[in-house]
């Protein structure tokens, strides 16, 4: 728990440092070039297929009918947008980690590296192809586990647990590897997510929540459309912050949780070598003893 705390605050104080700041602003221009682009070719195609199936359904129109009874049918003008912007949230928050973890990741480590554990030996236990396969892995892992969960989300207190879990478990898959792939070797990396699993998952699961409030900024740009070009980009950039934040905590914890291990095989291993040195030493001190010539100065073959 220390640990987990004394990373916190550091990670939360190096996010001001404007050398951090700097490199969020490469994924934020990435993702909102991309974000603009497909927004300018297939937004309106988007909004008039999810329109045409609302149509469709008897049991929206219904609904409809419900809505313009009571006064809501203005509501009717704005869902369809929030259809679509939550459909493609899960792509955007996906994009954006993966863009984080590949841009920025190795470059905050670094300087956590530098600042706080210069000593510390590099034993690069994880490629960039390994850490581009690991992430990819785990993405889909992520994406099928969101599919799979959506009818749970039907059920009130669900739709707040599943989809920040399945979000923190694949933010803990990528960072906390991409955070050791320099330092780490491959043993050490597997030994640490082992000992620190429930720790490393719990700092994934809080970044997870965090990732829930740039939605809301979302959901505001379907109710206020004149506002959206300015909240959009808003959006993508807390992302970025968040999941740069994420890298951080995960670098501070876990190169300090790689130290406090190093140590402790050192430190297991010390014994051993003294034993061996003191044997070495009993071994040059009773040579010469037994090796000694007879104190009387002549071979036995004289007598």
């Amino acid at each position: 728990m220390n640990l987990l705390l004394d990373s916190f605050w550091r990670a939360l104080a190096y996010c001001v440092r404007p050398r951090v700041i700097a490199l969020s602003f490469l994924p934020l221009l990435l993702m909102l070039a991309l974000a603009l682009g497909l927004g300018y070719f297939y937004w309106d195609a988007a909004l008039d297929w999810v329109r045409g199936a609302l149509e469709a359904s008897s049991v929206i129109n219904k609904v409809w009918s419900w809505l313009e009874s009571i006064g809501l049918d203005r509501l009717k003008m704005v869902l369809a947008p929030l259809i679509v912007i939550f459909a493609v949230t899960p792509i955007i928050v996906v994009l954006s980690l993966l863009l984080v973890a590949l841009l920025m990741t190795p470059a905050l480590t670094l300087l956590v590296a530098e600042r706080r554990f210069p000593q510390l030996e590099r034993k690069r236990g994880g490629s960039v192809m390994s850490s581009l396969l690991w992430s990819l892995g785990s993405t889909g892992l992520a994406l099928i586990a969101l599919i799979v969960s959506i009818p749970l989300w039907l059920v009130p207190p669900l739709i707040l647990v599943l989809p920040p879990l399945i979000w923190g478990w694949l933010t803990y898959r990528v960072l906390a590897f991409d955070a050791l792939a320099e330092h780490a070797s491959a043993q050490e990396r597997r030994e640490l997510f082992r000992r620190h699993r429930p720790w490393l998952l719990g700092i994934g699961v809080l970044a997870g929540y965090l990732g829930a409030a740039p939605s809301l900024i979302w959901a505001s740009g379907a109710l206020w459309a004149a506002a959206f070009v300015i909240l959009l980009p808003l959006a993508i950039w807390l992302y970025t912050l968040i999941f740069a934040f994420s890298s951080l905590w995960f670098a501070h914890y876990g190169l300090a949780a790689l130290q406090a291990l190093r140590a402790e095989t050192a430190l297991a291993a010390a014994p051993v070598v003294s034993l061996a040195v003191t044997d070495t030493a009993l071994e040059l001190l009773t040579a010469p003893a037994d090796a000694a010539p007879n104190p009387s100065g002549a071979g036995d073959g004289e007598r």
